[in-house]
């Protein structure tokens, strides 16, 4: 397979923020921006491999700043790391207030994907071609991540295997 480049696959996706979106105070709930980051991630994901994708984990997901009513929220979301068939995505999302034009950092998230054929099993997938020194500075911490991910599965996968359990 031919590798892709991140930019091939990147996406950035806005959305107003309506009322249903929010709380009675007006700030959007955290579940509102999680769907809109699995949205963007997922585009990316589908954009690279080709093919059905799922969404296997979320990192990490931290809130900095709050979202409300009547700002746009902007999802940019790209490739850091490409597997076998798994493929690690960056979203950071912004809001804008649109009357004075001032755009916060609201959230970051890194989600993992899972490339799948016809029958629902995971496939493999294309390489990421990595080129700018941010991608590799992005791809260089999403080893990282990875190798935390796997230490961590490894660790849970003993757990289950014990009959009474992890303590």
């Amino acid at each position: 397979m031919k590798a892709k480049t991140v930019k091939f696959s990147r996406v950035v996706m806005a959305h107003t923020m309506l009322p249903q979106d929010a709380n009675p105070a007006g700030i959007v709930h955290g579940g509102v921006v999680m769907k809109h980051i699995d949205e963007a991630a997922g585009v990316v994901a589908v954009r690279h491999a080709g093919s059905n994708v799922v969404t296997a984990s979320i990192d990490r997901l931290d809130f900095h700043n709050p979202i409300f009513i009547g700002n746009l929220l902007t999802a940019k979301a790209c490739l850091n790391l490409v597997g076998k068939s798994s493929m690690e995505i960056g979203v950071r999302v912004e809001a804008e207030d649109l009357i004075s034009g001032q755009i916060k950092h609201t959230a970051s998230a890194y989600l993992t994907f899972v490339a799948l054929d016809k029958n629902f099993r995971p496939q493999a997938i294309a390489p990421l071609e990595i080129i700018t020194a941010e991608e590799k500075r992005r791809n260089a911490e999403a080893q990282i991540r990875r190798q935390a991910r796997l230490s961590q599965k490894s660790k849970a996968k003993d757990c289950e295997s014990r009959v009474d359990g992890c303590h």
